[in-house]
């Protein structure tokens, strides 16, 4: 490559040639050691602005790190679902005092997304993934010791929970931001994970239950778990502009999201989705049971489910890849086919029946994640993604808190679970409403509004025309 600058010599030898308007000099090889070595100027001498930068090489293995964090992180939530009968049993408690333990975790995983994002915006995605997988086994580990009820939740779904919290919302917002074109796709492939785990996890836990009990099953669910110190550091770090004077960055990213309406419509909508969308997760075993299902059939269901989720992840993303369809009447589509498919559960009155219909939910649940978090992007902007998403999660934690205690509390109330499950897709369709209120639904638009109009910047000013992407 050849560029015309002032003031250089060397021979110009026949190559590919630049021309920067308002130079004079003479064309010389980019090699040549007497080429300056700072960026070309731009029109009539103006420095050029630098763009947003461009994610170096390792994008493949922050997509693996991802995986492996996703499918942890979900197969440890999806296990403590396959525990809550047992610990019931061993603690007197029923299904709605039981199911705390389920649903603790994964609320304080989605409140803790604001602290997540912040640390991993502050310190980077790597150390703070790392710090969660710690924590995370440490929450499981204590919880095998514990004596009473309140001791698991203080210490799986606490500190567990927020360790999840910590290695999830950095993880997919690094993906997010290494494959800025093929977001969802790069989406979907990660969380994809989770049906991985789901399908091992399956048949494992309800194995473990019968051999070592649900102490020695927590004991090595925290093995496992501490694995996620090593798919962290996987997470290779982006380069980070130079902080600019004035607030913290971080504090006016979150305090523009809390001004901003469309995405405060879409994290409600997602509070009123997840109210239901983990009801067949957590109380999926003690329905199979209901229905005359023993352990290992319970787990099967289960397993199934987990492994057809992750067909959904993968398909959803593939098929929002293409610009023909806006994204969010995809994410709109999916989540009407999740609310319907998890009303017609209570049909499932044996094991056939019970199995197809959650091979059904499963396909679309998971097909609902990759354009939950890449339609985030869609609502306020690449540059706020980080943010948005821990924002968002905290947000969401509302509704997956209440949701499966409030399913198990309508099951002790009636003494079957129909009206938990009926009750969970009336939430999931109300929630699916809601997006038919956001900007870019009945139109394709590629502008971010910001007070239901005005742009909100990138992090670092005026969002430049995004860099090429690494292919995926």
């Amino acid at each position: 490559m050849w560029v015309l600058y002032p003031g250089n010599l060397g021979p110009p030898v026949p190559e590919t040639w630049v021309l920067y308007p308002g130079n004079l000099g003479l064309l010389i090889p980019e090699t040549c050691p007497y080429a300056p070595l700072v960026p070309p100027p731009g029109p009539l001498g103006a420095p050029r602005s630098p763009g947003p930068p461009r994610p170096p090489p390792g994008g493949w293995g922050v997509l693996c790190g991802a995986f492996l964090q996703v499918a942890l992180v979900c197969g440890g939530v999806r296990a403590l679902g396959l525990c809550l009968r047992p610990l019931g049993g061993a603690f007197g408690a029923r299904a709605g005092a039981a199911a705390w333990v389920g649903s603790a975790p994964l609320a304080a995983l989605q409140l803790g997304g604001p602290l997540g994002s912040t640390l991993s915006t502050r310190f980077g995605a790597r150390p703070v993934a790392m710090a969660g997988g710690f924590l995370s086994g440490l929450g499981l580990l204590l919880g095998a010791f514990a004596t009473h009820l309140t001791h698991l939740y203080l210490s799986v779904g606490v500190l567990a929970g927020l360790g999840w919290a910590l290695v999830f919302t950095p993880s997919l917002g690094t993906v997010g931001r290494y494959f800025p074109a093929r977001r969802a796709l790069a989406t979907g492939l990660a969380v994809s994970g989770a049906s991985v785990s789901g399908l091992a996890l399956g048949p494992l836990v309800p194995l473990l239950l019968d051999t070592y009990g649900w102490r020695g099953a927590l004991l090595l669910l925290a093995a496992i778990s501490f694995n996620l110190v090593a798919a962290g550091a996987l997470l290779r770090p982006l380069p980070v502009p130079n902080e600019s004077p004035g607030p913290p960055r971080d504090g006016r990213g979150l305090i523009r999201l809390l001004r901003h309406g469309p995405f405060l419509r879409y994290a409600l909508a997602f509070v009123l989705v997840d109210a239901g969308y983990y009801v067949p997760f957590v109380h999926g075993a003690a329905r199979a049971h209901e229905v005359g299902c023993d352990e290992h059939r319970a787990g099967l269901v289960m397993a199934a489910m987990a492994a057809i989720d992750g067909g959904g992840r993968v398909a959803a993303g593939w098929l929002a890849a293409r610009p023909a369809v806006p994204l969010l009447r995809h994410l709109f589509a999916w989540a009407v086919l999740t609310g319907l498919t998890l009303l017609l559960l209570p049909l499932g009155t044996s094991f056939g029946g019970l199995l197809a219909l959650a091979l059904a939910y499963g396909f679309c649940a998971g097909a609902l994640v990759p354009l939950q978090f890449a339609g985030v992007a869609e609502v306020v902007g690449a540059g706020r993604l980080v943010h948005a998403i821990g924002l968002m999660q905290m947000f969401e934690s509302f509704g997956s808190l209440l949701g499966a205690p409030f399913a198990g509390w309508l099951r002790d109330v009636t003494g079957t679970y129909t009206i938990s499950f009926l009750a969970a897709g009336a939430f999931l369709l109300a929630g699916s409403l809601l997006i038919l209120t956001l900007p870019g639904f009945f139109h394709a638009s590629r502008g971010v509004s910001g007070k239901e109009g005005s742009p909100i910047p990138a992090p670092d000013g005026p969002e430049s025309p995004p860099s090429p992407p690494e292919p995926l």
